[in-house]
């Protein structure tokens, strides 16, 4: 039997062992703790900046974008709501506070006035840096006894696992 996701450290389970599906639910649930602590700690570290994670993940989205800071290059609002799987009032809430802090500009869209392109500025620049730092930094802490090899097979069974997922279309709801 699996546990629910909570913040208590697991337990070694005594139940099924590898390769059965109650191994999978279990690192599902580990994911899901190790999720909510990286996530927890990154929002902890951010603050003293005024940047919350789904800002961060906005601002690093948008930082992938060559030429970000130029108007017809810029990615546009409709996208960035798309590429992070958010409504498209939602990302305009998020550009708000972008906007409001000065990371961010609104642009029109130069093949189409009636879109938003999302300029990233110098400031919003300089705070993609300080995101980047401080998610190297929780990594660091949170995986730090991890030998480099097992973080290899770690990160390429959850990209495969994650290829397969994709692969096999829109999941049903």
């Amino acid at each position: 039997m699996t546990t629910t996701p909570t913040d208590e450290p697991a337990a070694p389970s005594p139940g099924p062992g590898p390769g059965t599906p109650g191994t999978a639910a279990e690192l599902a649930d580990a994911m899901t703790r190790a999720i909510k602590r990286i996530r927890r700690q990154t929002g902890w570290r951010l603050e003293p900046y005024g940047i919350t994670p789904g800002q961060a993940r906005a601002l690093r989205m948008l930082a992938h974008v060559p030429g970000c800071e130029t108007p017809d290059r810029a990615m546009r609002l409709s996208d960035l709501a798309d590429k992070l799987h958010i409504a498209p009032r939602s990302a305009t809430t998020v550009v708000d506070a972008l906007e409001e802090a000065g990371l961010v500009e609104r642009s029109p869209d130069p093949a189409d006035r009636r879109a938003v392109r999302i300029l990233l500025t110098e400031a919003g620049r300089a705070a993609v840096e300080r995101i980047g730092q401080v998610r190297d930094e929780v990594a660091q802490e949170y995986f730090g006894e991890v030998s480099p090899a097992d973080e290899e097979v770690l990160l390429r069974v959850l990209r495969s696992a994650e290829a397969r997922f994709l692969s096999a279309g829109p999941p049903h709801r």
